[in-house]
């Protein structure tokens, strides 16, 4: 049985372009992003809401793949984030529709 990890990256807007590139390459055959609307991290608050310039705004970016793709991403994730501000989750899952994946 294949099993499915979901990566969820919380990262910079500006970079979001690049972490989508390199899941396609991958493999990955789909993501979604997000907006993020607040946070807290770094012991300090964000907010789209009281930041004067959308360069600090952050998205989280999920994609479900089987566990070979979504582990052959995470080098150049990490090199990502190296240069970013940002996160990285990854979680099991179950699909319902395997042959999506």
């Amino acid at each position: 049985m294949t099993k499915y990890l979901q990566i969820e990256l919380i990262i910079e807007r500006m970079a979001h372009k690049r972490a989508c590139r390199v899941l396609e390459s991958a493999g990955m055959t789909g993501y979604t992003v997000f907006p993020a609307m607040a946070g807290y991290g770094g012991s300090k608050r964000w907010s789209r809401d009281t930041d004067i310039s959308a360069s600090a705004d952050m998205v989280s970016i999920v994609s479900i793949g089987d566990e070979d793709k979504v582990r052959n991403t995470m080098d150049e994730i990490a090199s990502l984030l190296g240069a970013h501000i940002g996160i990285v989750t990854l979680t099991e899952v179950e699909v319902m529709r395997p042959g999506r994946f």
